[in-house]
């Protein structure tokens, strides 16, 4: 059971507010990634890139938290832990 993207980004924004990671969504010349600034974790993406491409830095910064102990949408863990594999 496969997402569409636009359902799997929605999945992504409420995985992090659970976590307490704010998810910055913003245009510049940037490909996008994690940061911790003043003990807040950001993920920061860009939205002038393919909503592909912005899945992608999710499921890879996502990819690194030890999610094991919390609940995720089946297909979205499913998306984190084949964007690993590649």
């Amino acid at each position: 059971m496969a997402s569409r993207p636009e359902e799997l980004i929605v999945m992504f924004e409420e995985l992090a507010a659970r976590l307490n990671i704010k998810l910055v969504q913003d245009k510049g010349d940037f490909s996008g990634g994690s940061c911790l600034v003043r003990e807040e974790n950001f993920i920061v993406v860009n939205k002038r890139k393919p909503l592909e491409q912005r899945l992608k830095v999710l499921a890879r910064e996502f990819g690194k938290i030890n999610l094991a102990d919390v609940y995720l949408v089946p297909a979205l863990r499913l998306y984190i832990e084949s964007s690993q594999s590649e």
